[in-house]
């Protein structure tokens, strides 16, 4: 077994105790210079947190491990490819490289499935089932116009 596949083995080995234990059947891992920084499984029935996803809470527990917001150079092992919130946290993160065990249509296939997600971010606001109404817009910019102003802000 390769360094990779034993650190995918890790996150399987995660996913499946997490199971075994109340939780959903995801786990992940998060290497770094060759040191395992983190590890994270889904909690979202038992902790009642949509957002407690494996990779989620990987990343925020490496992240605050390493006292950083971005993991560049650090690589996450997944046991399942990552729904979109779960992949918008890695490209955050800036993670530089993912391995993934399962696929979103194994996912799919067990009723865990995010395809729903990609099909309404594709569709215009009027026509998703989640209507965004967009108001006091010009109000809504000025956090934008003072970041902009901001001389000590720190760029992500």
């Amino acid at each position: 077994m390769n360094t990779d596949e034993k650190y995918m083995q890790m996150a399987i080995d995660l996913a499946v105790d997490n199971v075994k234990n109340g939780g959903g059947p995801f786990g992940a891992v998060i290497v770094k210079d060759g040191e395992v920084i983190a590890t994270g499984v889904n909690r979202v029935t038992a902790n009642n947190d949509p957002t407690a996803h494996a990779e989620v809470s990987a990343i925020r527990a490496a992240c605050s491990k390493l006292k950083t917001f971005e993991l560049d150079g650090a690589t996450l092992y997944t046991s399942c490819e990552p729904c979109p919130m779960c992949l918008g946290a890695i490209y955050w993160a800036h993670i530089s490289h993912v391995f993934c065990g399962g696929t979103k249509q194994d996912a799919e296939d067990i009723n865990f499935g995010d395809a729903f997600i990609y099909r309404e971010l594709g569709k215009p606001y009027d026509q998703r089932q989640l209507r965004l109404q967009f108001i006091m817009h010009s109000q809504a910019l000025e956090p934008f116009r003072e970041w902009t102003l901001k001389d000590d802000k720190i760029e992500y």
